[in-house]
C-alpha cells in the first residue's frame, strides 16, 4: 500500500535521536532520494504510526509551520523537552544530527 519511498523516509526520521534534528532535504538525501524534500514532508503527513516529525525542520533550522501557528508552537515545545536551543527562530546549528559511518550502515538499511 505505502510505496517503498515512504518506508525510507519513515525508517530515517525514526533514525533521528532524541535532542537532535535534521532538515527535510537531508532526510531525503540520507533516505536515497536526493531533491526530494517535498516528498519527505507528505510521507510525514501519511504516516501510518507515530513518529518525531517534530525533529524535521526547513533547510535554515526554522520550524516547518509558519511562525505562531498551533503546529509551530507544538512543534518548539517539544524540541525544548528534548533540550533543543533555539536562537530566535531557528534552532542552534549544534543541534542538527550528523549520522557517523556506523549509523549509515546499520541503523538506516533499505
Amino acid at each position: 500500500m505505502w510505496s517503498a519511498y515512504y518506508r525510507q523516509i519513515w525508517q530515517t526520521v525514526l533514525a533521528i535521536p532524541p535532542g537532535k534534528v535534521a532538515s527535510y532535504g537531508q532526510i531525503a538525501d540520507l533516505a536515497g532520494l536526493p531533491g526530494r524534500a517535498r516528498l519527505v514532508g507528505k510521507a510525514l503527513g501519511l504516516s501510518p504510526e507515530p513518529l518525531p516529525w517534530h525533529r524535521v525542520l526547513r533547510s535554515n533550522l526554522t520550524l516547518a509551520f509558519a511562525a505562531g501557528t498551533a503546529d509551530a508552537l507544538l512543534q518548539r515545545s517539544l524540541l525544548l523537552e528534548e533540550g533543543v536551543i533555539f536562537q530566535g527562530q531557528r534552532v542552534c546549528a549544534h543541534y542538527r544530527w550528523q549520522p557517523d559511518l556506523s549509523e549509515l550502515l546499520f541503523s538506516l538499511q533499505y
